[in-house]
């Protein structure tokens, strides 16, 4: 009889080399470590890289990783990688972020993975009417400077892109030195290139390939920047980063990253789909699907998270997986977004000529007020608004905080944002007050009508003010126009609310013995209610002022210049210094304005 100690060995010799052979297939098999399952990538809010992004992060979902994307800017998203913070970022443009990286990749903080998008280009470009016209280079912009206004777009403060422009300007590299450059975002720039086209307007701003507005717009690439944004037309290359030790800690995501790769036909068709309509992640999912070829070169040699062979399509995500309610509401969603956007184009087309005379108006008014304030010597503005606080409030200790707060400031070097800053406040202040003043009357006259502006008022102070931010961008453009509007629409319910309460709040006794002596209705507003309310209207007064004056870091976001730009631009290059000086300059000039609009306490 064979022993079962020699059968035993038969069969351990016969299968060693059978498990040897699937010795590496099954060593790639094994899941990754519980903490590579959240992969943190940055989105610096331009269409690519939240395009790219999203297409790697439904893969990621597919593969059973838990991604997420952190909305932040370019220096933040280094220093958050450095700090561990962000795992990946997919939209390193090289050469334009070659200073912004050179410290983290000296440091060893950040890893460079690969070259992800080649082609790239990254530099000033015009529409093709004011290309034929004769502006083809960097240095035929100063010809054309009275025709752009002085003016170059670009997108967010902070920006590599824009502090190459802010250099040139700075060093008056071709002429530029009287050029101010607009800080807003990219949407916001693409609002003022989509208006300025239409009206065959000339405009010089910051484009970029892959991108959908070299199909949208007409426009043509500007040579002569081979110093500033590299030759071949800024041309770029797009790189992925990750922070230190990723791939060695989580190498499955580590090769997944390796492999991806894009082309910018590919972006370009992806933005289109999400510039239509179409929800990034749902237009993600799709161009997926129908570039099946794409998918598989990224997962090869990559498995699932927990070490399985991935599927090889991918699939829909619904919000809601169950059936029942939840999953019919949202497989029949309410087109609220899209009837708005439908209901704000068909005002746009049918009320330009209103909304061009609103521009003008107002970028009339503000120009006057800061032409005005800058008219003025410092010191002698200075003295100016120590005596007023004086003359208001009798009070010396008052005025000599002002006369210090406002040296401070000047000292400080934000004096120019400052003026800015005030002429927007006191313009929209002005337009709000008298706005919400006779409201406040009527209002307090007729109830019907304060039943029906209570809920206006409500949504006015309750929507957030990105939300109404969006639509004065679209109809208006870049600059102080959409700045003063959202402000006055978040400025306006102070003055409406306490000029009615008060109205309303006149003591009967005081409305009767007007009456009794036959006041007629416009003596019993001027002699009895507008005196007995003037402590709580001089209160809304003062608080839409302050509220004008909270507006200002939102303005800077669309262009509106004035201490809120430097303010975000501290918070988009983490530059705390800056950040506190402009704070402390905007916290200064609101408690002058605050101390000297209230009412003098007896």
């Amino acid at each position: 009889m064979i022993s079962r100690q020699w059968l035993g060995s038969l069969v351990s010799a016969l299968s060693a080399p059978v498990l040897l052979a699937f010795a590496p297939a099954a060593a790639g098999l094994v899941a990754e470590p519980p903490s590579c399952r959240e992969v943190h990538f940055a989105d610096v809010g331009w269409s690519d890289v939240t395009a790219t992004t999203t297409l790697v992060m439904v893969t990621l979902e597919d593969l059973g990783y838990a991604p997420r994307a952190t909305l932040v800017s370019v220096p933040v998203t280094y220093e958050s990688m450095k700090s561990e913070r962000i795992d990946a970022f997919l939209g390193n443009w090289m050469p334009a972020q070659v200073d912004t990286r050179r410290p983290y990749i000296d440091d060893g903080s950040i890893e460079i993975i690969r070259a992800n998008l080649t082609g790239a280009k990254f530099t000033l470009a015009v529409p093709d009417y004011l290309y034929a016209a004769g502006l083809h280079d960097f240095k035929d912009i100063h010809r054309f400077a009275d025709r752009l206004g002085h003016r170059i777009y670009g997108i967010e403060p902070g920006n590599n892109g824009n502090r190459i422009v802010q250099g040139m300007i700075d060093r008056n590299e071709f002429l530029l030195g009287d050029f101010r450059l607009v800080d807003s975002s990219e949407q916001g720039m693409l609002a003022e290139v989509e208006r300025s086209v239409a009206t065959r307007s000339p405009i010089v701003f910051l484009a970029w390939e892959p991108h959908p507005m070299n199909m949208r717009f007409p426009i043509r690439y500007l040579s002569g920047g081979d110093a500033t944004f590299g030759p071949n037309y800024g041309g770029a290359t797009v790189w992925t980063l990750t922070r230190r030790g990723l791939a060695q800690r989580c190498p499955n995501l580590g090769r997944f990253l390796a492999n991806v790769e894009f082309t910018t036909r590919g972006e370009d068709e992806l933005m289109l789909s999400v510039q239509s309509g179409t929800a990034v992640e749902v237009a993600a999912r799709a161009w997926l699907g129908a570039h099946p070829d794409v998918r598989s070169a990224w997962l090869e040699g990559v498995t699932t998270y927990d070490g399985h062979v991935p599927a090889r399509t991918t699939g829909p995500r619904r919000l809601f997986t169950g059936d029942g309610v939840e999953a019919w509401l949202s497989d029949h969603k309410i087109p609220v977004g899209a009837a708005i956007a439908t209901a704000i184009d068909a005002i746009k087309r049918h009320g330009a000529g209103v909304f061009s005379t609103i521009s003008a108006v107002t970028n009339g008014s503000v120009s006057l007020a800061v032409t005005a304030l800058r008219s003025v010597p410092a010191m002698v503005m200075i003295i100016g608004f120590a005596a007023l606080a004086w003359w208001l409030q009798r009070s010396w200790k008052l005025a000599l905080f002002v006369t210090m707060a406002l040296m401070f400031i000047m000292n400080q070097g934000y004096w120019a944002a400052t003026l800015e800053t005030l002429a927007l406040v006191l313009v929209a202040a002005l337009i709000t007050i008298t706005l919400g003043i006779p409201l406040g009357i009527a209002a307090a006259h007729r109830p019907r009508l304060h039943a029906a502006l209570r809920p206006a008022l409500d949504l006015m102070q309750t929507l957030p003010t990105f939300v109404y931010l969006i639509p004065t961008l679209v109809l208006f453009g870049l600059g102080v126009v959409p700045a003063i509007i959202s402000t006055v629409i978040f400025a306006l319910p102070a003055p409406v609310r306490l000029t009615q309460l008060g109205i309303a709040s006149t003591p009967r006794a005081l409305l009767e013995a007007g009456d009794a002596f036959g006041a007629t209705p416009w003596q019993r507003l001027t002699k009895i209610e507008l005196p007995s309310a003037f402590p709580l209207i001089l209160e809304g007064v003062t608080q839409c002022i302050m509220l004008c004056l909270s507006m200002v870091v939102i303005a800077a976001l669309v262009g509106a210049g004035g201490l809120g730009v430097p303010v975000v631009r501290a918070l988009n290059t983490v530059q705390v210094g800056m950040g506190f000086e402009a704070g402390l300059a905007i916290v200064l000039l609101a408690i002058v304005l605050d101390r000297i609009s209230r009412r003098r306490e007896r």
